[in-house]
């Protein structure tokens, strides 16, 4: 892809992220009711509407693009370029009224992602990265260069689900490691770590939507991301994103 193809896609990617977040806006802490899903997470029609307006745009500006989106599937799914869709990553704290949630937007060609956007509608904060730079409404973000466990601040979204997938009792140990540990999570864990305000996050099981924009993000921002075992992010669900300091030591504290 050359500069002013990607030029033209991060443009593009702004004008989604503002379509989706006026509609995520109007529902904020209205006491917006929500459906569960077959696997028993909720959905909102704030969901359901950006990721709509998304897809009529896509469709309208890149017809021949493919479209994968958490509420509404798969649409040309062997194009060369696909974009992924996470319309509120972290609707149970949405629907809470919390502001740790966030728009996640990404751009495949031929299946690796090239660029990747956290937008928090609320806060009105645009990050955007690919894979070579990464940026916070205009303004060059970076990890934190973080070296030592005992200085890193650790989050992850569901403590308890880590024991479901991988050792809790390693990871509880872990945390006992670090300086600082919340469960700030879902998109605004990594916006946190890309900006440099966290230094790990951890989540042991993630759909594509979940986590494919993420990938140039953390990377874009200088920091690292891979699977529970170190390896490729694509290879499988799990997620650890950290600065290049500290992502080592993460890993091999898991084991």
């Amino acid at each position: 892809m050359d500069k002013q193809e990607l030029k033209e896609y991060k443009e593009f990617s702004k004008l989604l992220a503002l379509k989706s977040a006026a509609v995520i806006k109007k529902y904020f802490r209205t006491n917006v009711n929500f459906e569960r899903k077959n696997d028993k997470s909720p959905v909102t029609i704030a969901d359901k509407r950006a990721e709509e307006i998304m897809r009529e745009m896509i469709k309208k500006e890149f017809p021949d693009h493919g479209i994968l989106g958490e509420e509404f599937g798969e649409d040309n799914p062997a194009a060369e370029y696909k974009w992924v869709l996470d319309p509120i990553d972290g609707t149970k704290s949405f629907i809470c009224g919390a502001q740790s949630f966030g728009t996640l937007i990404a751009l495949l060609k031929n299946g690796n992602p090239v660029l990747g956007v956290i937008n928090q509608p609320i806060l009105n904060e645009f990050l955007i990265g690919d894979g070579n730079t990464a940026e916070l409404n205009g303004i060059p973000a970076k990890v934190r260069q973080c070296k030592n466990l005992e200085d890193a601040v650790l989050l992850t979204t569901d403590h308890f689900k880590v024991g479901k997938y991988h050792d809790q009792q390693k990871f509880d140990a872990l945390v006992k490691k670090c300086f600082l540990y919340r469960n700030w999570g879902d998109a605004y864990g990594y916006y946190l770590v890309a900006t440099g305000y966290a230094d790990i996050m951890i989540d042991p099981i993630m759909s594509e939507w979940d986590k494919l924009a993420l990938i140039p993000i953390i990377e874009g921002a200088g920091g690292k991301i891979t699977n529970y075992s170190g390896g490729s992010p694509l290879e499988d669900e799990s997620i650890i994103a950290a600065a290049p300091g500290v992502h080592a030591k993460v890993i091999e504290f898991l084991k």
